[in-house]
């Protein structure tokens, strides 16, 4: 992949250029897509000041522009949709928001849904810390994204981690003395939650109620990093049948989620998470080798092909849609419908 060709409408020094310390951050995204110093080539330095606080802040500043860069790499590059939600917020609301290509819900056979694991980062990426050391072909979704696209598949994107508007007044309290800093409140205390959108959990069930399960779509599924596998299967729990009935295949890509705990053993489920579900886990087996001992057995489970988690998704890019594409030819998919409660006065009229 070319990303100078693909970042030709886009500039990231320009960010930069517009942010608090832009004489700190000379760096930008050479045409592999990785963060190299604009002067020295060299990948990016932390410790550019002997003062924690100051690289901090620094860091904080780069992930942020980051974030912005890939917001627009989704938009003028992957031509998604960006999408606020709630969908009744008013007009000046801080509110969340997901991307989705344009015919997401009206004109595609199958929707792919990228859900991250849970972190700083937002919409796009994998891991930003992934992005800053690794490029934009190992941590950002774009490969993803592309690939998608050009299987004339709908993606959406969603937004997990987009939670809370933060008023940022403990920096107002700290500039006052540094004295007074052990009164200032911690800035948990300055973070108001976001309409529909306070959690992972709620983001997700949020955007499936009012997007994906609208979507004409036959088919779809979802690619799931990290916690984004517990966000699933807590949606499965959340929206059982229509979830089931909707989704016909999951890659899970090292995911925090627990089968048995989640599901409260409801073996329904259980077994539909054997059947639509195939899990890629870090480990230094060649791609697609079956990985066996693991302590949660419950569906199958194959390597990545590395042991770094950071590399994981992009290890396994074309394994996960290889798969997607073999689950979507079968083609049958099995009508779930609410099992009747059976009571004791129809028990015993069948034995009668």
């Amino acid at each position: 992949m070319n990303w100078l060709q693909m970042n030709e409408d886009l500039n990231f020094r320009k960010l930069i250029n517009g942010s608090e310390c832009p004489e700190k951050l000379k760096y930008d995204f050479n045409k592999s897509g990785e963060l190299r110093h604009v002067d020295t080539n060299e990948p990016f330095l932390f410790n550019y000041q002997n003062s924690y606080d100051s690289n901090h802040k620094r860091y904080q500043v780069l992930g942020h522009l980051i974030t912005q860069y890939i917001y627009e790499l989704l938009e003028k590059t992957c031509r998604l949709q960006k999408i606020c939600i709630p969908t009744y917020a008013a007009p000046n609301e801080h509110s969340s928001c997901f991307f989705m290509s344009e015919n997401a819900l009206t004109n595609c056979s199958t929707l792919v849904v990228l859900l991250q694991d849970q972190g700083n980062f937002r919409a796009g990426q994998w891991g930003q810390r992934t992005i800053i050391h690794e490029g934009l072909q190992h941590g950002s979704q774009v490969p993803f994204i592309t690939m998608a696209l050009e299987c004339s598949w709908g993606v959406m994107v969603l937004n997990p981690n987009d939670n809370v508007i933060d008023l940022k007044m403990e920096e107002e309290c700290l500039r006052h003395s540094v004295k007074e800093e052990s009164t200032c409140m911690p800035q948990l205390a300055w973070t108001i939650p976001k309409r529909d959108s306070s959690s992972p959990e709620e983001h997700t069930t949020y955007v499936w109620d009012h997007f994906i399960s609208k979507s004409t779509a036959g088919n779809v599924a979802f690619i799931a990093h990290g916690y984004g596998g517990l966000v699933f299967v807590n949606l499965l729990m959340q929206r059982t049948l229509e979830v089931m009935n909707k989704v016909y295949a999951v890659a899970l890509i090292d995911s925090t989620h627990h089968t048995m705990h989640q599901t409260r053993g409801n073996s329904q489920v259980q077994e539909w998470i054997l059947k639509h579900c195939r899990e890629w886990v870090s480990n230094s087996k060649p791609l697609d080798k079956s990985i066996g001992c693991l302590l949660k057995v419950d569906c199958p489970t194959v390597s990545t092909g590395t042991e770094k988690y950071c590399l994981a998704p992009s290890s396994s890019l074309q394994s996960i849609f290889k798969y997607l594409k073999s689950k979507r030819k079968i083609g049958t998919k099995t009508c779930f419908i609410r099992s009747p409660i059976v009571t004791r006065s129809k028990r015993i009229m069948e034995k009668v």
